[in-house]
This record gives structure tokens, sequence and C-alpha cells, in this order.
């Protein structure tokens, strides 16, 4: 008897081993070939549909954690739910839908958690009849790629706002200086139309208006429906037409330059390398970056500066010239230690004076020395919030950098506890980016 029972032990326990055998090799052949399975035989046929493979295929492809079908309704099983995008999807190729759902998951994810309140300005998706309408009114062909973007996202939707000031809840965010404030979001379908229309392209024309600034500052971003490339307009837009592209380095398929375009934009937004701004009670995407190498952080006698530069191409202009225009944007902090001059610790200090050394391609541009930034003169404190200032500068010839120093007082300029001493302001650069927003 106990023969019997070890050999039956023995017996499920090879065809467990077998079981999972298969159903890891069922998992690397793919949703495909484990349909075809089923027409091999029943042991086959059982395991091909078990619905803890379709649960890994839905997790690998489409990040499905519940069996949802594309306008996230519950289907009775993953098998269901994967062929159901599989159908919704059947004009499309397969790793191009993939891919761009992926993009769209870790922009709403994004938002969900650090922006809920641009969230809700995000579109369902767009059906084939609505961007067959987008063709038939403005004459073109959407490349591939941007009719999946839109059938996951139909853009922003966004709250109507001061017409001077805008909305703070664009996807794509953007940044401010003097009195030049741009949010960038992503159009609707039906302000796609609109707006091709009123920039004057006629119906042969190539390009469309697909995201733009809610801000009276004006700055457009069109795609070329023939080549797939997307760019954003210069100062010279109106009077010249000129654009430039938005991405710069070479890319797999120029087609694809929208979704590239997107994805990298998640990608900073979840590396943390671009972050939100609060003014007040306001909240905004800031496409100032955070992170090095692009950010440069110097601590001297405890005062932390921190720089950082954004291309601003609505400023711009290239072919006559040229001319290049870039936003640079300066944090400023006193650590918890407080500040050290001389040798003595005090609770404050406040700044003074500015020098700044401001080097193109070719050399030196400008050097500049005057009182204060923007006719203020911070007082820091310990652990209190960054003192942030933004202005901005031209360079005929790119890359080019900015560095510099701030002479600081400890307490304050009114009453100083001590003699001045500098603060390092460490080279950050100013160059074309890769991906241009």
């Amino acid at each position: 008897m106990n023969r019997e029972r070890m050999d039956e032990e023995m017996r499920m326990t090879l065809e467990g081993l077998g079981n999972l055998s298969l159903h890891l090799i069922e998992t690397k052949l793919g949703a495909k070939e484990c349909a075809s399975l089923c027409c091999v035989n029943k042991r086959l046929r059982d395991s091909a549909t078990d619905d803890s493979l379709w649960r890994t295929f839905c997790i690998q492809d489409l990040q499905l954690q519940e069996p949802l079908d594309p306008s996230a309704n519950p289907t009775s099983s993953f098998k269901v739910a994967y062929q159901t995008w599989r159908q919704t999807f059947s004009s499309y190729p397969w790793p191009l839908v993939k891919r761009v759902k992926n993009c769209w998951d870790t922009l709403k994810n994004w938002t969900a958690i650090q922006f809920p309140e641009a969230t809700h300005t995000l579109q369902k998706g767009a059906s084939e009849a609505d961007l067959k309408d987008v063709e038939d009114k403005l004459g073109v062909n959407l490349p591939l790629s941007t009719k999946l973007l839109y059938r996951f996202c139909n853009g922003q939707e966004l709250p109507v706002q001061d017409p001077q000031f805008g909305s703070p809840l664009g996807i794509i965010g953007g940044y401010l200086f003097y009195d030049h404030l741009v949010n960038v979001y992503l159009l609707p379908l039906t302000q796609v139309i609109t707006q091709t229309k009123q920039f004057g392209f006629s119906n042969t024309s190539k390009y469309i208006v697909v995201a733009s600034s809610s801000t009276y500052v004006q700055k457009l971003f069109f795609l070329n429906c023939v080549t797939g490339q997307l760019c954003v307009g210069t100062s010279k837009l109106s009077t010249d037409g000129e654009m430039m592209p938005c991405v710069l380095v070479p890319a797999i398929s120029q087609c694809h330059t929208m979704l590239l375009w997107l994805e990298e934009h998640g990608r900073r937004l979840e590396s943390g390398i671009i972050r939100l701004r609060e003014e007040g009670k306001l909240r905004s995407i800031n496409l100032f970056p955070e992170a090095a190498p692009s950010c440069s952080t110097a601590v001297t006698s405890g005062v932390q500066i921190r720089a950082s530069a954004v291309f601003v191409p609505e400023l711009s202009y290239l072919e006559k010239g040229p001319e290049y225009w870039f936003s640079y944007s300066i944090r400023m902090s006193l650590l918890s230690e407080g500040c050290i001059a001389n040798g003595t610790t005090f609770p404050s200090c406040q700044l003074y004076w500015r020098h700044w050394i401001i080097r193109g391609k070719d050399g030196v541009v400008s050097e500049v020395d005057g009182e204060a930034v923007i006719g203020q003169y911070p007082l820091l404190y310990p652990n209190r919030k960054e003192f942030v200032y933004e202005s901005c500068t031209p360079l005929p010839s790119c890359p080019g950098s900015v560095e510099g120093d701030f002479t600081f007082v400890p307490g304050r300029l009114t009453n100083p506890k001590g003699g001045p001493f500098m603060v390092e302001v460490a080279q950050f650069p100013l160059q074309l980016p890769d991906y241009v927003y």
C-alpha cells in the first residue's frame, strides 16, 4: 500500500512538474501561439485556455492586473479581456499598441499620484470615426502612432481660465520668467481641427496643430502628417512659417516622433528630472530640470544654489541670425546649520550682489555685475522654502553655459552681523536639448 501511495505521489509530482514546464513554455511562446495549441490535443487545449496563463499575457503586454476591456469595463476572464484588446486594435501593429498604451499608462499613473487635478482634464480615447473626421476635414492621413495616441486619450479639455494666465493644468507644462508665461496642453481632436484652420493651413497642408499654450503667449506644436515629424514654432512662425523639430536625436522611425516625444516626457516626469511647481494654490508642471547634469548644485558656507536652464523655442529663430533664447531658474536656500561666515555661524543671510558670466560656443557673450536679482534681495533662513527666480538670455551660438557667484551678508542688509561672503553658482549648460518642449 505504501508503495502504491509513493508511486501515485511520484506520478502526481511529475505531472505537476510537467504542467509547470508546459505553462512556462506557453508563456514564452506568447498569446498567438498558445491560441494555436488549442487545436493540437485536449491536454494542450486545457493548458492553453487556463486563465492564469492569460493573466500573465495581460500583465506582460498590457499591464492589466484585472480583466478589463479597452474601455475599462470588466470582462469575464483574462482571456476574454486579451481577445477584446486584440480585436479592438486589430488594424494596428500589436507591438505599437503595447508601446502606446505603456506611454499613456506612464503619464496617467504619474498624474493620478502627483497631479490629480490635471488627470480630470484627460479625455477618453477617440473613436475611429473621430479620427476619420479629422482626416476628412483637414485633408491629411494621420500617422498610425498618432492615431493610437488619440485612441487611448483624446487630448485635454481644460477649464475656462483667464485669457492672460490661462490654465496651469497642461500635461506638457512650461515656465515663467518676467511676463512670459507658457503652459502647454495636448489638444483634443475638435481643437486640432479648429486651431489648424485658424492658423491658416488649407486642406492641402501636411501640418496639423496638436499642442498649444493655454496662455496669451503663443506656443504651438505641429505634426507633419507626411513624415510624422513633430515641430514647434519659433519667433518667426507668424512671419516666415519657421518651425524646428522637437526630436533632435536619431530616431529609428521618424513617423513616431510624437510618440517618442511623449515617452521621453513621461520618463522625465517619472524619474523626477522635471517636477511640479507650486505658486500659491496653483500647481503646474515646471520644465526647468531638477537633476544633474542639466541642473547644477553648489553649497558654499551653508547656502545652497541650484540652477538650470530651458530652451525657449518660441523666442528663438534659426535661419537668419541665428538667435537661441534660454530661460534659467535659480533656486537658493539656507541649509539647516545656517550660514558660516568668517568662522562664525549665523541663523540668516541676505543677498546683496550678483555676478554672471554667460558663454556661447564662441566665447563670453556677456558678464553681468549688479545688485539684487530681479529687484529683490532675498533673506534666507534655515529649512525654509527655496527662493526661486527666473530670467532669460539670448545666445548667438550653441552650446553655452552660465556660471557666477552671489555676495551675501550674514544677518540682513540693514543689520549685518559680519563681513560679506561669496557663494558659488556652479556652471550649468545652455544647449539645444534632445527633445524640445
